[in-house]
């Protein structure tokens, strides 16, 4: 079974189940992934291709989370996160700040990087090596940490 038909699959459970969250969290994502296919020469959208639908999704949701916090508003944090949740479902497992730590250290060691003004150097190979399975703005705050203290 492909992504798009295990959303379509889930969505009619969360339906079935009155699962408000999930139910409104996957009618969106559905409704992100048919407007990208509607767009002029995109076609039918591999699993490849809703997974960065997904992974688009997920950092809007983050981006509002962080904006949310800084207004107050509680309830939309809530709300937010119980949506990211959803969305993280359908995308690989991601990794702990403590397993990409461990990574950027081996990955710094590897090029020989001492500071900050290197951080290209060391956020290539690492974002090769780690693809998916972290958000790259966690990412760059670890490495830039490892290396201002190195």
């Amino acid at each position: 079974m492909g992504l798009r038909e295990q959303l379509m699959a889930d969505l009619k459970d969360a339906m079935r189940t009155g699962d408000q969250v999930r139910k409104s969290t996957l009618r969106m994502l559905l409704t992100a992934i048919t407007n990208a296919e509607k767009e002029p020469g995109a076609g039918e959208l591999t699993d490849d291709d809703i997974r960065n639908i997904i992974r688009r999704q997920v950092k809007q949701r983050r981006d509002s989370i962080e904006q949310y916090k800084k207004g107050g508003r509680e309830d939309l944090v809530a709300q937010e996160e119980a949506e990211l949740a959803v969305l993280l479902e359908y995308l690989p497992r991601q990794l702990t700040e403590a397993e990409i730590e461990a990574a950027a250290r081996a990955v710094i060691q590897r090029v020989g990087a001492k500071d900050p003004a290197q951080m290209g150097e060391v956020m290539r190979p690492l974002m090769a090596e780690i693809g998916d399975r972290a958000d790259g703005r966690l990412v760059s705050q670890i490495v830039r940490r490892l290396l201002t203290a190195e």
